[in-house]
């Protein structure tokens, strides 16, 4: 259905096309002549462009999907633009070690601050692993209260 949607659609712009071109070029009589000659060399300028955007094919046809893309070939890639595409990629492994090594540093320092408030503290450590100590600190705590 899309086919013959668009095969009609064809055949409409064609009509409507060589409709304006006939009122165009009737109308083109009439005009003075630095004016026709400015519409020639535009006219001249245009289909040479043509010419020119007709002459670049693809140069390959790549899957993608479940479709395929014509490529145009290289595009000028050379090594400097290959690095910098490779660019952001080097970025984030960069990122990644800085961040690593920002959480195993803050994670010693945190590891630190433990040992080293066990170690100056009165008690000494063994007490912190007896169980009945446990149960010591928190009936301090609903004295308190």
């Amino acid at each position: 259905m899309t086919n013959s949607y668009l095969h009609n659609n064809d055949i409409l712009q064609d009509r409507f096309g060589l409709k304006v071109a006939a009122l165009l070029s009737d109308a083109a009589d009439d005009l003075p002549h630095d004016i026709t000659e400015r519409l020639r060399a535009a006219r001249h300028q245009a289909l040479a462009k043509r010419k020119i955007l007709k002459t670049r094919t693809a140069s390959s046809v790549v899957p993608s999907g479940g479709s395929a893309a014509l490529t145009y070939g290289d595009e000028g890639l050379n090594w400097w633009s290959s690095m910098a595409s490779a660019l952001p990629l080097i970025a984030l492994v960069v990122g990644l070690f800085a961040i690593s090594n920002v959480m195993d540093r803050d994670s010693a320092q945190e590891i630190a601050k433990v040992d080293t408030a066990l170690l100056a503290d009165d008690l000494p450590p063994a007490a912190y692993a007896d169980p009945g100590f446990l149960q010591f600190l928190k009936a301090g705590q609903n004295l308190g209260r």
